[in-house]
């Protein structure tokens, strides 16, 4: 098999990138080592930028998103004394909707088709081959058969665990992390939500977040230590855990149901520089990881790939290699102030093992300062609601 752009991942990145090249009339092929179940299957977050929304519209793909997604104009943040709402649409004039990824993943998944987007599922063993030439090669299993997959460009949209970013030689890349000494105790259920926006809430007992999918579907969040085990917190512990750390003022709103699903989260800061090497791209999750508190990683996913798809226009239609050579750096400037504004919020609504009574009161001041500060809370939402591409 040949093509011009062979993808790798069909998670919303590599979906996204494949859309974008085939609305342009460029060869892609996807290789996906899950089934098609089985990637929407995955449960994951979904408030989504207005970049990112802008990019299923300009896709023409935005019509269940449009009837089914949540526009939020804000958001709150409380410490169990006082809720400090974050007037998005005020401040920024712009909004957030809440869709879930597994929803966006399903549209562009049904769509593929018909833009002529070929999916390879079920894509075992996949390893990559002369990525430093003009000729790399994908080859994989797949049916019980060995096959093999000729690109002029292999993009590594995998995932943090992917074959892609390790396929990069030791020394020529940057590894950048900082791993958290906690996690998130998930739980979806399908109750209404306890508030018709996100609450983020610090408290004494650690973070909470109530979110939700859509008007009868909700997604709560606990902080929890590492190691933690997930059997320890049957559904009444996690609902009570819940209704103190989200305070009085929310508790009597929640309402409680069986868990449609049940998960642990690691939390890191993670990003490799380059994210390029050779006639290999990286994007999204293969390149860099945001703790979920700022809401950045499918969005950041789709800022990479709107980058990508361009140069990659660029250079099959014009020959032109310059914006090829900038697309690291360019995606990278975001990637770093998404990662500065997810690790501040994360540090201001968490508490730390190692916090003492110094750090509580600064976190109070925080908070305190950004209730009675329009500048502090325009920069909050202008971050939250994704800065311009």
């Amino acid at each position: 098999m040949k093509t011009d752009v062979a993808i790798v991942g069909a998670g919303p990145a590599g979906l996204l990138l494949g859309h974008l090249l085939r609305a342009a009339g460029i060869d892609a092929v996807i290789v996906e080592r899950q089934s098609a179940a089985h990637v929407l299957s995955r449960i994951r977050a979904g408030v989504l930028e207005t970049t990112t929304t802008d990019l299923m519209s300009q896709l023409g793909l935005d019509h269940r998103l449009n009837i089914e997604g949540l526009r939020h104009d804000g958001f709150h943040l409380s410490d169990g004394a006082r809720s400090i709402r974050i007037d998005i649409a005020a401040l920024t004039g712009r909004h957030v909707t809440v869709y879930g990824q597994t929803e966006l993943t399903r549209d562009l998944m049904d769509a593929a088709s018909k833009r002529g987007l070929e999916i390879l599922y079920e894509a075992a063993d996949a390893a990559l081959h002369d990525i430093e030439t003009s000729t790399p090669r994908l080859t994989f299993r797949r049916d019980g058969s060995a096959a093999l997959l000729e690109s002029r460009f292999i993009v590594g949209c995998d995932g943090f665990h992917g074959v892609c970013r390790r396929a990069i030689p030791a020394g020529a890349g940057r590894t950048f992390e900082k791993v958290y000494p906690f996690g998130w105790l998930g739980i979806l259920a399908d109750v209404p939500p306890c508030d018709h926006e996100l609450i983020y809430a610090s408290h004494t007992n650690g973070f909470a977040l109530a979110s939700m999918r859509s008007e009868t579907r909700s997604r709560y969040y606990i902080q929890i230590p590492s190691g933690t085990n997930l059997e320890d917190w049957p559904d009444d512990r996690i609902w009570d855990e819940l209704a103190v750390r989200l305070g009085p003022d929310v508790a009597p709103r929640i309402t409680r149901g069986a868990a449609i699903e049940k998960s642990i989260a690691p939390l890191r800061s993670f990003v490799f520089e380059p994210m390029r090497h050779g006639s290999l791209f990286l994007a999204g999750d293969a390149a860099h990881i945001v703790p979920p508190t700022g809401a950045k990683g499918l969005n950041l996913a789709a800022s990479d790939v709107t980058y990508l798809a361009d140069a990659l226009v660029d250079f099959f239609r014009q020959g032109r290699e310059a914006s090829l050579k900038a697309y690291s750096d360019r995606a990278l400037a975001r990637i770093w102030k998404s990662e500065r504004f997810s690790w501040a919020l994360t540090r201001l609504m968490h508490n730390f093992p190692e916090d003492g009574d110094f750090d509580q009161r600064i976190r109070i001041a925080e908070l305190d300062y950004i209730a009675n500060s329009i500048a502090a809370q325009t920069t909050i939402a202008e971050n939250y609601a994704g800065l311009p591409l």
